[in-house]
């Protein structure tokens, strides 16, 4: 099968400091709370290791059966300001796809702007590219609800 690509960004200028910021990104338990896309989508961590070369793993999909694994592996990070990493989304022990996630966090006058660019590779076809994207428009709507909470 042929391997499908894309590659979407988001931007937002934020109300808080990337100091206050950064952890809302890379702290597990709060990506948590803002990582699945939708209230149907249960996400649970079952490790975490936010350093660079550390990995993450976590279970999501709807609550009762939650069938897809990711497993995050971190590049970069350069508290508060960037991070790097991959993100592999597999099914029934058949990777379905990937990413290449990088977090850009500036300072700015009322806070930071934060840009998470996502380049992803479906290995199950195009249809596979629309669910990334569903699931970061979802969890970026997430995000801005928890920082509106902060």
């Amino acid at each position: 099968m042929t391997t499908h690509t894309d590659t979407f960004t988001y931007t937002r200028d934020i109300a808080l400091s990337p100091a206050r910021l950064w952890p809302l990104l890379t702290n597990a338990d709060m990506r948590a709370i803002w990582g699945a896309p939708d209230q149907d989508v249960t996400l649970e961590t079952l490790s975490s290791d936010v350093r660079v070369g550390g990995t993450d793993h976590q279970r999501c999909g709807p609550a009762d059966a939650p069938d897809f694994e990711s497993y995050t592996r971190w590049y970069n990070l350069n508290e508060p300001t960037d991070a790097v990493y991959t993100e592999t989304i597999e099914a029934g022990g058949m990777a379905l796809g990937a990413s290449l996630v990088t977090l850009q966090v500036t300072p700015n006058a009322s806070g930071a702007t934060l840009c998470v660019t996502v380049a992803v590779s479906s290995f199950v076809g195009a249809d596979m590219i629309g669910e990334f994207k569903g699931g970061w428009d979802g969890s970026m709507a997430n995000l801005d609800s928890l920082i509106a909470r902060q």
